[in-house]
């Protein structure tokens, strides 16, 4: 069941046994969550390293979640369990390079984690969700993401929510 509680939150709570019942609340993220969402990020990277040995060791960062979460064109949802942030995510409208393709703009996915003791539990496709509305709300017909070819988890997930493999990018190191 989900219910609207306002334009950028609603909560879910699945239809399992009262025991087994999870409520799930989605809601924009706050610039009171940054210290929350900048651990997740260091989760997504250290998830990463595995399959990007490019990355430079030690501390990095990919994204500017403050300004993320200030922009217009980017929509950073939060997924709450029990009052603790449990994941994330962002869709960020982008311009297409490419003028060959049938929309001029898209969303890009990205930012996407979930605490790894929350997983399975239907966060990541609720968030999926939730930028979906948003991405259609803005008039957008088209959106993507990256993930690393070998990260099958990642990938099994996206097509779970309707996400289709479209091109493998291939590297050299020289």
């Amino acid at each position: 069941m989900v219910q609207m509680l306002t334009r950028h939150s609603w909560r879910i709570v699945n239809d399992l046994p009262f025991n087994k019942r999870i409520i799930m609340l989605i809601r924009k993220a706050t610039i009171e969550d940054l210290p929350v969402l900048l651990q997740f990020e260091q989760g997504i990277i250290n998830a990463e390293r595995p399959f990007d040995s490019t990355l430079k060791p030690g501390a990095i960062n990919y994204y500017d979640l403050k300004a993320f979460i200030s922009s217009a064109d980017v929509h950073v949802l939060v997924a709450e369990l029990d009052g603790e942030i449990a994941g994330s995510g962002y869709a960020r409208i982008k311009k297409n390079p490419d003028t060959y393709y049938d929309f001029e703009k898209y969303a890009y996915l990205g930012f996407m984690y979930v605490l790894p003791p929350h997983r399975g539990k239907g966060i990541n496709q609720a968030i999926i969700n939730g930028l979906k509305k948003w991405v259609a709300e803005q008039g957008l017909v088209e959106i993507r993401l990256e993930v690393y070819n070998d990260n099958t988890g990642a990938i099994k997930a996206y097509e779970k929510v309707g996400f289709e493999k479209r091109m493998i990018e291939m590297r050299m190191r020289l």
